[in-house]
């Protein structure tokens, strides 16, 4: 009766294990994130967000995983929905960090880029061609464009044509004007955290403490299966 009482409670620390894990996985797949600005921002599609605490997501788009909705700070309304491409960092970090193209004057700083924790491949999003032609230019930075003739619907985004505008203000193929983020820099006036996860976490040590239950687990059931006749 005493080993079927400790089996029975390390299976209850299984399912438990379970439980945790799953809220990590479900973040990492959509990367929700937190993030509070401190100043109004500038986002694709002629939008300024002002300060305030917003949730960034990505889209559920089959086939391609850079489009990117934030929402409000409750997550009832979707305020934006953006395309973005693959922007690969050279050494990842443990904290989201959201880049920004710098601007002049007291103009809002325009979203550039944003890394979920732990992740060497980030999003950086695209402008509608004009936009991005005068961000290219001010910012001295490449500026992935949209070359879409109307404003296109979300489950059309990752079919819209894309450019790269030079800060000479040329278009270029992507995928020949591609750069790499080499490190966290031009972060703006705000805090973000991956819901879900604690900054520098990851869900290997959860996975693993599933792994120890398990086993625990099965020992138990084999000292039980010995004892009953």
């Amino acid at each position: 009766m005493k080993y079927a009482k400790t089996v029975g409670f390390a299976l209850i620390l299984l399912v438990l294990g379970v439980v945790l894990v799953s809220p990590a996985r479900a973040d990492q797949w959509n990367k929700k994130t937190i993030v509070t600005f401190s100043h109004p921002v500038e986002v694709p599609g002629n939008m300024v967000l002002p300060a305030g605490k917003y949730v960034f997501k990505l889209a559920d788009v089959r086939g391609y995983r850079h489009v990117v909705q934030i929402w409000n700070e409750d997550e009832t309304k979707v305020l934006n929905t953006i395309l973005a491409i693959p922007n690969r960092r050279l050494e990842p970090t443990g904290e989201t960090v959201i880049e920004f193209h710098e601007r002049p004057g007291t103009e809002p700083q325009a979203l550039r880029a944003w890394f979920y924790p732990g992740d060497n491949f980030g999003h950086e999003f695209a402008y509608p061609e004009k936009r991005a032609m005068q961000l290219a230019g001010v910012s001295n930075e490449i500026v992935p464009a949209e070359m879409a003739e109307t404003e296109p619907a979300p489950e059309e985004l990752k079919s819209v044509p894309l450019v790269a505008v030079t800060p000479s203000q040329k278009e270029e193929p992507l995928t020949d004007a591609i750069v790499t983020t080499p490190a966290p820099e031009k972060t703006a006036p705000m805090v973000a955290e991956a819901e879900g996860l604690p900054k520098t976490a990851s869900p290997v040590p959860l996975v693993g403490l599933v792994g120890l239950i398990a086993v625990g687990a099965g020992f138990g059931l084999r000292l039980l299966g010995r004892r009953t006749p």
